[in-house]
């Protein structure tokens, strides 16, 4: 693969998207990992049918799409369920990144995963950027965007690797545990450092 891939994960309510999101208005080419997630699972999909197939049609609502919080819930509780699903899913999942990653055309590109390193993407990466906030703060934030209990916010995040784990893996490290400028400015910092670095990478 042709590009200079930095692989950018953090737990749930880190600010991922915030990253992201300020990554692309710097002109850069994102993939993200839970919007694939969400497309391999659309109405007509070969892996809905599969899901559909094999738990039946009451994790579908009225229009036909999949009722994802009901699938959570029905995976959570069961290890043989999530494995089944993961199963189906991954290679689904594995399958487009790799395509988006290919066409994406800006210097770098960033490939946004909550479970890059629980998933083994961060294979596919040059570089392994960790958004970092205290877990405190994942929870609060969490509860405060998604409505929903702190058991389910806790039984996630013991679903991914602890933020020392994370940690160990990164190459590069954002606090966001300040303001939106605070995270904006490290940043415009590393876009720097990535383009650099991307420049080398394609003449070596």
């Amino acid at each position: 693969m042709a590009n200079y891939i930095v692989g950018l994960t953090g737990g749930i309510g880190s600010g991922k998207s915030a990253a992201s999101d300020y990554f692309a208005t710097l002109g850069i080419d994102i993939v993200d990992a839970d919007v694939i997630a969400r497309e391999v699972v659309s109405p007509g999909s070969p892996c809905l049918k599969e899901i559909v197939k094999h738990f039946g049609d009451h994790l579908l609502d009225h229009q036909g799409a999949l009722n994802r919080k009901a699938l959570r819930q029905l995976v959570f509780d069961s290890e043989e369920h999530k494995q089944w699903l993961n199963n189906l899913l991954h290679p689904a999942i594995r399958t487009r990144i790799l395509e988006q990653l290919s066409h994406a055309s800006s210097p770098y590109v960033i490939l946004v995963a909550p479970l890059l390193l629980e998933n083994n993407l961060d294979r596919f990466c040059q570089r392994v950027l960790v958004i970092d906030v205290p877990e405190s703060l994942q929870v609060q934030r969490t509860l405060e965007r998604d409505q929903t209990s702190a058991q389910q916010v806790e039984a996630i995040m013991a679903s991914q690797v602890t933020r020392e784990q994370r940690l160990a893996h990164a190459d590069d490290v954002v606090r966001n545990d300040g303001s939106l400028a605070q995270l904006q400015q490290q940043i415009n910092h590393l876009h720097g450092l990535y383009q650099q670095q991307a420049s080398s990478w394609q003449h070596d």
